[in-house]
């Protein structure tokens, strides 16, 4: 009975390895950007895989600060060179005219792009004799890279750090109706005024041709570089995208369509439970009566950088306030520093905002900083310098739980007045809380989703019953135009023939009675 117990307990277990082996997928990651913040979203759905039991393999500049079981880095340290260089001081790079900033950025993912895919990590990887049951690659100008998919013949999911624009809405289909969905890069909300509509049309129109007859076609070169074998070149690539993750929620913006591939996931890095501070900000925190306002320009801009009149305003700014202040300052000195400031290189920002303690957030208004903030029911100052950065406080300032200050127009007296405007406002604190709420008000985590839809599409083979048809038409077929001219064009020349019909028989009613009256004059001529 023992050894027949100990067979049936060692068939179960068998059982259990084989179930887990087969529901067990392996995964490519690409996460390109030399950017920590889109890498902290992409590696947040990494270890979610990995925590779900599969193996995941991160291409990215970076690497995972502690090793975790089931995930392998690939890096690609040649990217962050590349990226450097493109970037340069973000400041001045601000004061460009969008249409200049725009090109830029464009030149700056093509640059990007070959970086990855000629490095020899990447390259060994390639030529390795590996398969993955998906390619997840993150979606920022670098097209050339969903290449990767049929490499190793699998389906491709697209990762949208940046949120809903035009790279990642085309690759599923989503409509984005001018009217009301701005352009990520336009400082508009989606209440906009009539010229504000022709601003965005304007913008969007030039957008469209600047990547359909320029960029697109050089990250087609790119791919036929790199992926001379593949079937489907790169245009048939993006349009058979499988999902495409989205970096947003409703909640945190405005409603718009979706296609049934597009899904929500923002907030999916956030820490669902505050973990302990070092002891040295805990104790700074917990020391504050009148609470703690943290500071953060992000991690592409650095606070060390700020020219000399504008940190001295923030430096008499922070001396007149009675709160506490964490500023992310990237050097150990810093020359005038008030006592109730706390400077650091590095702080862990999620945790901060979920301190009771601290009151609000001094920010670049990133989507990933303004998402923290509004899940622990902080109100923001926001200073936007670069991308989507304007857009994402124009709908805080909207929504009452945000305020802007210009960073050319950045004074003690201007930064002072919004911080005290925004802690004093009761409304503004109930605004984010009630966002947050809404926010928070969800059927499972946007991780917990994001994972499901990437064993979903997986499961079922890249899900090609969620793909739209209007992926296979053209613009013209699209935007119904032929259709339009067509029926509208029929209806208008016929209504033109018609009228041609009517005014000829009028003339020709108008003759003959004209004709018939004068003869009666004749007649009558001749009587007489």
């Amino acid at each position: 009975m023992k050894l027949l117990g100990h067979k049936t307990s060692f068939a179960a277990l068998l059982l259990l390895c084989l179930l887990s082996c087969v529901s067990a997928y392996n995964y490519l990651v690409v996460l390109h950007t030399a950017a920590r913040s889109h890498y902290h979203v992409g590696s947040a759905l990494a270890k979610g895989l990995a925590a779900a039991g599969h193996q995941v393999t991160i291409v990215s500049p970076f690497e995972l600060k502690k090793p975790i079981p089931n995930i392998k880095d690939v890096l690609v340290p040649s990217v962050m060179e590349v990226m450097k260089g493109h970037i340069g001081n973000l400041l001045n790079k601000s004061k460009e005219p969008i249409l200049t900033r725009t090109i830029g950025f464009y030149h700056m993912g093509l640059s990007i792009t070959d970086a990855l895919l000629s490095d020899p990590n990447v390259v060994a990887l390639m030529q390795a004799n590996q398969t993955y049951d998906a390619v997840i690659s993150e979606v920022f100008l670098n097209e050339a890279h969903f290449g990767l998919a049929e490499h190793f013949k699998a389906p491709l999911i697209g990762l949208a750090t940046f949120g809903a624009i035009s790279w990642n809405t085309d690759l599923v289909g989503t409509p984005s109706p001018p009217s009301y969905v701005p352009h990520a890069m336009m400082r508009f909300s989606d209440r906009m005024t009539l010229l504000q509509r022709v601003a965005n049309l304007a913008f969007l129109s030039y957008d469209y041709l600047f990547q359909n007859f320029y960029y697109l076609p050089h990250q087609a070169d790119i791919y036929r570089k790199y992926f001379p074998n593949n079937k489907q070149d790169l245009y048939e690539t993006r349009k058979n995208t499988a999902l495409v993750l989205l970096n947003q929620h409703v909640s945190l913006s405005f409603p718009r369509p979706y296609s049934p591939n597009m899904i929500e996931v923002g907030g999916m890095h956030i820490n669902r439970k505050r973990q302990p501070l070092p002891k040295d900000i805990e104790e700074f925190i917990e020391g504050a009566k009148h609470g703690v306002i943290y500071f953060s320009m992000g991690s592409n801009l650095k606070s060390k950088t700020l020219p000399m009149e504008k940190r001295q305003a923030l430096l008499d700014t922070f001396s007149q306030l009675k709160q506490r202040v964490l500023w992310k300052f990237e050097d150990t000195d810093l020359p005038g520093k008030p006592k109730n400031v706390f400077i650091s290189d590095w702080f862990p920002q999620d945790d901060i905002l979920a301190h009771n303690n601290v009151i609000a957030f001094i920010t670049h208004g990133g989507l990933l900083s303004t998402t923290e903030s509004i899940y622990h029911r902080k109100p923001f100052v926001g200073i936007p310098i670069f991308g989507d950065q304007f857009l994402n406080m124009a709908r805080a300032e909207q929504n009452g739980y945000g305020v802007t200050v210009n960073y050319e127009e950045l004074t003690a007296p201007k930064l002072l007045a919004a911080i005290e405007r925004l802690i004093k406002d009761p409304e503004a604190t109930k605004k984010v809380q009630d966002m947050s709420d809404r926010y928070r008000d969800q059927p499972e985590t946007p991780l917990e989703r994001a994972v499901f839809w990437v064993e979903h599409v997986t499961r079922h083979k890249g899900a090609k019953y969620l793909r739209s048809a209007c992926q296979d038409l053209s613009f013209v077929q699209y935007h119904n135009l032929d259709a339009i001219l067509l029926l509208y064009g029929g209806i208008i020349f016929v209504l033109y023939c018609l009228g041609l019909l009517i005014r000829r028989l009028w003339r020709f009613l108008q003759e003959l009675f004209i004709g018939r009256a004068s003869d009666k004059s004749k007649s009558k001529a001749k009587l007489n």
